[in-house]
């Protein structure tokens, strides 16, 4: 009887271990460490956000509505709980993601607009919170590129077989990952027109 015992524990660690059990969870810690990644660049923008827009206040005449789309977008953007479950939610990933590229654009914006202002773009500490917030985008760039390929290689192995048979055992299913909201608009090259700078 114990040696039957034996033999059926062996048996049950051999296939569990060949089944991708272990390699689900490897791949889900993965994928989550990298969404956490994410998730701390994109706190870091959100930090840097109310030291810009308190240096640009400080500018005499500067456009009123694009400080306010930045402030809103940031108050949108942070609003959105960013839990471990939100992961397994597509529509609530897709929500976080909208928010995040609110963010992105009135941001865009906003630096677009302070090219008309020289007082502004000679102010050393504007200057260093620009340089810091272009660092941040770069980091947020390469941290979602590490949690797409995790979700990438976690996916890959929930939809292979045989793993596709572990994954329907123990309730494994194919993670969200990010998508582009409307790629018919990003195919288009931008317009770019130049008869409306300021000098």
């Amino acid at each position: 009887m114990r040696r039957l015992l034996s033999l059926l524990l062996l048996c049950a660690t051999a296939v569990l271990g060949g089944c991708g059990y272990n390699d689900f969870q490897r791949l889900d810690e993965e994928s989550r460490s990298a969404w956490a990644e994410v998730l701390n660049q994109y706190q870091r923008r959100a930090d840097l956000i109310p030291n810009i827009v308190a240096t640009v206040q400080g500018e005499a005449n500067f456009e009123r509505g694009t400080l306010e789309a930045v402030i809103n977008a940031r108050a949108k953007a942070t609003s959105i709980q960013a839990t471990p479950e939100l992961l397994n939610d597509p529509a609530a990933l897709q929500k976080f993601q909208a928010a995040q590229g609110e963010l992105g654009s009135a941001l865009s914006r906003l630096m677009v607009v302070v090219e008309q202002y020289p007082n502004l773009k000679a102010n050393q500490g504007f200057s260093d919170l620009r340089v810091q917030l272009e660092g941040t985008e770069n980091r947020i760039a390469v941290a979602r590129n590490r949690y797409i390929q995790a979700v990438q290689a976690y996916n890959v192995l929930a939809r292979s077989f045989p793993s596709n048979l572990t994954a329907m055992v123990f309730g494994y299913q194919p993670k969200a990952n990010f998508t582009v909201t409307n790629e018919a608009q990003i195919s288009q090259p931008p317009k770019v027109d130049f008869g409306t700078q300021k000098p």
